[in-house]
């Protein structure tokens, strides 16, 4: 294959960073990619990322969002005001059946509309390389492969866990029938098995998708996840708070164990103070929580940040705490290692991983106040280690996950895929040569 750009074609059924992680990965691994050189197509629903300018086009595949309009009763903005009759075309009719009945639509809807609109580019004479989609896994993207594109997904992890942690916190039949209902395992599990390659960001996520989606270890590549460590890194400049523990994360999802870091906190010898990066509302699930505790007093609720807010934070802090039950990949903790933070994280997920890669914590068994109340102490009385203990975060999570390494690994990726399916020994067009790796059996 010629060393020249690839046309690249991104699906992603949310692009806004406000929506998670998925946002996050579309609008800096595209930017990165662009910078190596390669043409960049986005075809993005609702709601839309931040400009990319880097792109050759950003193209809105248009969503009614009827789900979330349920969910939330938005009944004045529930129908198309320009013609309420346009819901009853068949996919936006099926998209309201769905949500009616408490299923998850967006996903396949998205996918159908962009294979609409990638075939549509293709008969105007556009062509790509190849498609990478993130989280999204709709049967459109098959449909995709059946036009002869390579298709590739980004999975952290499978939404069996998302499903798994919902039944833990269903408390009535109505509920759970509710969890299996929405989620679209099946689908996303079968189009998983079906594309060229699937990328991940860590061992575990890679060990949970060949066991809940039946991926393939040799279709399965775990490559990292990317961090804008220009952005997230020290500055000497910024006090730390004394005793100030931050904790970035939604404490509605119980996979992250914010309730038992606030169990933690009512054993502490040092009578730390914890600042909760979330979404703040005066029924806060967390600020309950603390009360019943008796550590209301102690807990500050953020609200969502601005970027160089929650940089500050990271900076600011004692310790960046992660005490999550399971991760796909734990991004807080190695945001707070390239700030120069030292972290106290759990063994969970992928969490133990991203510690042992960046080495600016300590890692502590899930879901025990004990054993995080006693790692939290620990760290709050040696100075000097916690100090060091940046230091070499910082470093070593530049060296690992910074954009223009994962990035550079993702290209091997895609040069690996497009010469196996020419038949050729795999030729690249960037200098990285490392950090490609299949996803064998034997990893978990």
């Amino acid at each position: 294959m010629s060393a020249r750009p690839l046309r690249l074609l991104f699906t992603s059924y949310r692009g806004n960073m406000h929506c998670g992680g998925q946002g996050v990965y579309l609008w800096f691994l595209t930017r990165e990619l662009a910078r190596l050189g390669h043409e960049i197509t986005v075809l993005v629903g609702p709601p839309l990322p931040d400009p990319m300018p880097f792109a050759r086009a950003v193209v809105e595949i248009p969503d009614d969002r009827f789900w979330g309009k349920w969910f939330v009763r938005d009944w004045a903005n529930f129908f198309p005001r320009e013609n309420p009759l346009a819901v009853l075309t068949p996919l936006r009719f099926w998209e309201l059946a769905a949500s009616r009945i408490g299923f998850f639509p967006e996903p396949f809807a998205f996918s159908v509309r962009a294979f609409r609109e990638t075939a549509r580019r293709l008969r105007g004479g556009a062509r790509f390389d190849l498609v990478h989609d993130v989280q999204c896994l709709g049967w459109g993207l098959l449909g995709l492969r059946a036009l002869g594109l390579p298709v590739i997904a980004t999975v952290h992890h499978p939404l069996t866990v998302d499903r798994r942690a919902s039944f833990r916190r269903d408390r009535t039949l109505q509920e759970a029938i509710g969890t299996a209902e929405f989620h679209p395992v099946g689908m996303q599990g079968f189009v998983a098995r079906h594309l060229d390659r699937i990328l991940t960001s860590s061992e575990a996520g890679a060990y949970l998708i060949r066991r809940d989606f039946g991926v393939r270890p040799e279709r399965l590549r775990v490559l990292g996840n990317g961090l804008d460590t220009d952005l997230f890194s020290p500055d000497p400049a910024v006090p730390r708070e004394p005793a100030t523990l931050l904790c970035v994360a939604r404490a509605a999802d119980p996979n992250k164990g914010v309730g038992v870091l606030l169990e933690a906190l009512t054993r502490l010898a040092t009578p730390a103070r914890l600042v909760l990066v979330d979404e703040d509302h005066p029924l806060h699930p967390a600020r309950q929580h603390a009360a019943r505790l008796g550590v209301g007093e102690r807990l500050e609720i953020t609200g969502r940040l601005p970027a160089a807010e929650l940089v500050r934070r990271y900076r600011s802090a004692t310790l960046v705490v992660v005490p999550s039950l399971y991760e796909g990949f734990g991004l807080p903790a190695a945001e707070a290692m390239a700030c120069g933070t030292p972290v106290v994280a759990t063994a969970a997920g992928a969490l133990p991983e991203v510690m042992r890669t960046g080495g600016g914590g300590t890692v502590v068994a899930k879901g025990d106040p004990a054993a995080l109340a006693r790692a939290i102490d620990e760290l709050l009385a040696q100075p000097a280690r916690r100090a060091q203990l940046g230091k070499e975060g910082r470093v070593r999570i530049v060296e690992a996950y910074s954009w223009p390494r994962v990035a550079a690994r993702t290209v091997e990726a895609y040069i690996e895929l497009l010469e196996a399916r020419r038949g050729r020994p795999a030729s690249t067009i960037t200098s990285a040569h490392s950090g490609v790796r299949r996803a064998s059996a034997s990893s978990a």
